[in-house]
């Protein structure tokens, strides 16, 4: 089952424990004016999921006294849900229930009427109603994007302004069109989680959340391993370089010949390859600071260049640093 299976049945579990009134009816509404089609030739939902379907046929009972007629569609390839629609067959059935919301049937566009949103409660679950019409959302473990899907460009624009405007919230919709339609859409992660939340599905927006937490903490192990790899890399390739260098300096005029700051460091990294910039200062008859250590091998590595050692560049330990430094965005 697919995760956006999973919210829709998660809503549709919260609905009968919507004892309000005035929320019922939104939710109904939501349902109805975001469904396939709202108007006085047809009243149709077209749904793929049993509890919508489940949801759809009681409240319209439970509100408005009404029955509905299903048919189904034809099986897909490899199996899946089977789309089922739902209609109003009888038209004096279909001009009442239009009249109870406030339409005619013969509007020019059709339109939200906020009037059926008669408290802030009553948003939320219109929206509920609505995602559950036209809604779908994407795997989290994927990626983060949830979207409505309305065929009529007013009402799409009313549909996008409720959501800019939901009480509490800050979710800032996009909106774009798409084949012929409009699709109402957010990309941020929280912001799809707190949508969740608010029309009743507090425990997908928590899997949600923890799912970005799961993310955020592998991306933070691979950038921390890439980085800590680089900098192996780095550092192995700056001690080849400087034992290299200690080598031709032994061969050429030996390390006795060497100033004495220059003699024990030469012989410590000799002997000890494997040490860092810090270890090495710690373990000098008088201890250094890193960039006093990383002077001296410098220094080592010049005299040798100078007696013929090849260029290389620049080599040297990389300085610590955290890991993630430089990060920019979300994960």
């Amino acid at each position: 089952m697919s995760f956006a299976s999973d919210v829709k049945n998660e809503l549709c579990s919260q609905w009968d424990r919507t004892t309000a009134d005035c929320c019922l009816k939104a939710q109904l509404y939501g349902l109805l004016l975001l469904g396939r089609s709202f108007s006085l030739q047809a009243v149709q939902l077209a749904t793929e999921h049993a509890a919508v379907r489940a949801v759809f046929e009681q409240t319209l009972a439970q509100k408005a006294g009404l029955l509905v007629e299903a048919s189904t569609g034809l099986q897909r390839k490899g199996g899946g849900h089977v789309s089922c629609t739902l209609s109003l067959p009888d038209a004096a059935e279909r001009k009442r229930l239009l009249a109870w919301f406030g339409h005619t049937g013969s509007e020019v566009n059709l339109r939200i009427n906020r009037a059926n949103l008669e408290n802030e409660c009553c948003v939320a679950s219109f929206l509920r109603g609505a995602f559950l019409a036209c809604g779908t959302v994407t795997d989290p473990r994927r990626d983060y994007h949830l979207e409505l899907y309305v065929p009529h460009m007013k009402l799409a624009g009313d549909l996008h302004a409720l959501l800019a405007e939901a009480p509490g919230l800050l979710l800032d919709p996009g909106i774009t069109k798409r084949k012929g339609a409009y699709i109402i859409y957010l990309k941020d992660s929280e912001r799809i989680a707190d949508m969740l939340a608010y029309i009743g599905a507090p425990g997908a927006a928590m899997e949600l959340m923890q799912a970005k937490m799961v993310k955020e903490v592998r991306n933070y192990v691979n950038r921390t391993t890439n980085f800590e790899t680089a900098n192996i890399s780095k550092t192995a390739a700056a001690a080849a370089r400087q034992l290299q260098a200690i080598q031709l300096l032994d061969e050429k005029i030996g390390l006795a010949a060497l100033p004495e700051d220059l003699r024990e460091i030469a012989a410590l990294r000799r002997d000890s390859p494997e040490l860092s910039l810090r270890e090495l200062g710690e373990a000098l008859s008088e201890p250094l600071s890193r960039s006093g250590v990383n002077h001296r091998l410098k220094r080592l590595v010049e005299l040798a260049r100078q007696m013929g050692l090849p260029d290389a560049g620049e080599e040297e330990e990389p300085a610590p640093q955290a890991a993630n430094e430089g990060r920019k965005g979300d994960a």
